[in-house]
């Protein structure tokens, strides 16, 4: 009964691109003449004209065909939105049951994942709750579609997440069983599915019934995201941590799982002192940040050492396979986003007592005070951009919720990806992206800095910036003060040659030289990403994922490739900032929060999709 007429009728199923537009239109024979059509055939085709002429002859709309199926259950299964109006008008029963599935038309519409079909239907008083002869709820037939927004919309129209079928399904566990995709378990997670309940049949949860369909996204969604438990057992006794410990090594089990699954069958052992240590997650984090900071000071150490150098270079391989070693048993996969921000912290320091120390007392006081004020600046600028709100869009369930029916009674065109975030649950102003790293919705996203720990925004962008000029001149100073050092208390200068020098630089204190190397590694790379960074706001007028997605916006599309935002170096510069240069510019200040003026423009483009062109019968 659900199956397509495009055997029949001789047409094609659309193929879709990835964010769900027509690529091939699905040939449907052109018929030129309806006034043949029966009223069931005529709902089928869409042929209003045909069906409101029969219904004026007398035909009752809800008389069902010799299957039990009514009228409205074939315009919903086409998704035929007029000739739906039409029928519940005319007095159609929205809840007529029919079928061999004893199914409402709002089951219909569900399966083949018609969400203007179901928004009529529900606005009409359908009942989502009704369940069919498989003792399926809407909810569970969307999610086992895999029908992501008709799963939000059921949910934000007041469909319990937890809703069980006949033998206990939940939406989420369907979809774990049945969806090798992110959405939407990912979906229902976030609108509060619980993971833990268990199926009567089976006993089993979410997590067991994604590890039984080796669905790898599921069972990271589930544990990583979801903190599905690992020890709940079915009716077999079987619990997921020991389905997963069967199969360890799987090319479907991810890494961070399998990670996960080392930390909790050790924890269930009787372990050693040492062990318990190595698995302590404080241990861990304290690792973490204090392994860069010893060994930037004992690479130091070493250079310094009045010894032989290959002596050196073998305790600085030493010291390699120490720090090595220490990572691959302590770091924390989940804590390795703190490691460059660790490195970051360590080598300030190591300047600071550099400067302190040795440098100071050979350069004036104006030498340092200009070190420290860079210094200062930096450390403003840094706080500023790594504790600070990058720009985080926070939605309320009420919101997500309001925001869904908004944009599934206007036909859902707000769901692709570009404009509605299913991580997130919000719509996405324009400019803004989900950063995979932080699991958020950033405004006006630049990128997520692993030197900042932070992701750089429309909030902390221009104190990112500042950290960066502010870091180049401390640097520099760093540089400038440490050849002053050796000037002064080595009285080392180039004119010895590049080679004499160097020796007298070993000779005379290597902790300056090896200071002195990191800072002017540090250069490097940050002046690479600030020319980057400032070509890219004053020049172009766009931010580092608009440059490397450009293809994916449809308002860059529009201007062949180039930013709509770009009024001009001086005034991009300006509105940047938000400053106005002494009067000399006005800039535009947009609060990238709540911007979506360009989505507004996008959303009455006519877009092919796949809903009015096959039938069903």
């Amino acid at each position: 009964m659900y199956q397509s007429a495009c055997t029949a009728a001789g047409c094609t199923q659309p193929e879709r691109d990835r964010e769900g537009l027509i690529i091939n239109e699905p040939v449907v024979p052109p018929v030129d003449d309806y006034s043949g059509f029966d009223i069931v055939k005529a709902t089928q085709y869409g042929a209003i004209g045909r069906v409101k002429e029969l219904l004026d002859a007398g035909w009752d709309v809800n008389q069902p065909d010799s299957e039990t199926v009514s009228l409205l259950h074939w315009a919903s299964i086409n998704n035929r939105k007029e000739i739906i109006k039409l029928f519940l008008e005319r007095g159609a029963i929205v809840d007529s049951i029919g079928g061999e599935l004893h199914a409402t038309p709002l089951h219909w519409a569900t399966r083949q994942g018609h969400l203007n079909a179901v928004v009529l239907l529900m606005s009409a008083g359908a009942d989502p709750s009704l369940r069919d002869a498989e003792g399926c709820s809407c909810i569970h037939l969307a999610a086992q579609f895999g029908h992501t927004a008709l799963v939000a919309y059921f949910i934000a129209r007041g469909v319990n997440p937890d809703l069980q079928d006949r033998g206990g399904m939940t939406a989420l566990m369907w979809a774990a069983w049945k969806v090798c995709a992110l959405d939407p378990v990912r979906l229902l997670l976030t609108l509060g599915a619980n993971p833990t309940l268990v199926d009567a049949s089976h006993g089993n949860t979410a997590l067991h019934w994604a590890i039984l369909a080796r669905n790898t996204t599921a069972i990271s969604t589930l544990i990583l995201k979801g903190k599905a438990s690992l020890e709940t057992a079915n009716l077999r006794g079987d619990t997921p941590l020991k389905m997963l410990q069967i199969n360890a090594g799987s090319i479907w089990i991810g890494s961070k799982v399998m990670e996960r699954i080392r930390e909790d069958s050790q924890s269930s052992q009787r372990q050693s002192f040492i062990v318990k240590l190595t698995l302590d997650k404080r241990v861990r984090w304290y690792t973490m940040i204090a392994t860069p900071f010893l060994t930037f000071y004992i690479a130091g150490l070493i250079f310094s050492a009045d010894t032989l150098y290959i002596i050196k270079f073998f305790l600085l391989g030493c010291l390699y396979g120490a720090a090595h070693s220490i990572g691959k048993t302590m770091f924390d996969d989940n804590l390795m986003s703190l490691l460059p921000l660790s490195v970051y912290m360590a080598t300030k320091l190591w300047f600071y007592v550099t400067w302190i120390i040795h440098i100071a007392p050979t350069v004036s006081q104006l030498t340092t005070i200009l070190f420290l004020l860079s210094s200062g600046a930096l450390w403003y600028c840094f706080l500023k951009a790594w504790r600070g709100d990058p720009g985080v869009i926070k939605p309320t369930q009420e919101q997500r919720f309001r925001t869904i029916i908004e944009l599934s009674e206007r036909g859902g065109s707000g769901f692709e990806s570009a404009l509605f975030c299913s991580g997130c649950l919000v719509r996405r102003p324009v400019r803004s992206k989900h950063c995979s790293v932080c699991d958020r919705c950033v405004a006006r996203f630049d990128h997520h800095c692993p030197w900042i720990g932070n992701c750089i925004g429309a909030n902390n962008h221009k104190y990112f910036m500042g950290f960066l000029y502010a870091l180049l001149m401390m640097c520099s100073w760093m540089i400038y003060g440490g050849a002053n050092f050796y000037m002064n208390a080595c009285n080392i200068t180039m004119e010895e040659g590049p080679i004499n020098s160097i020796i007298a630089i070993g000779q005379c204190n290597p902790w300056i030289g090896w200071v002195m190397c990191n800072a002017l590694l540090h250069i490097g790379w940050v002046a690479l990403l600030t020319i980057c960074q400032t070509y890219q706001i004053v020049w172009l007028g766009m931010t580092t994922n608009e440059r490397m997605n450009r293809g994916r916006y449809r308002h860059f599309q529009a201007a062949g490739g180039k930013s709509p935002f770009n009024r001009g170096p001086f005034k991009n510069l300006a509105d940047f900032f938000e400053c106005s240069c002494f009067g000399l510019v006005q800039p535009v200040k947009t609060d990238w929060m709540t911007y979506f003026e360009l989505e507004k423009s996008i959303e009455h483009e006519p877009l092919l999709r796949a809903t009015d062109n096959y039938q069903y019968v």
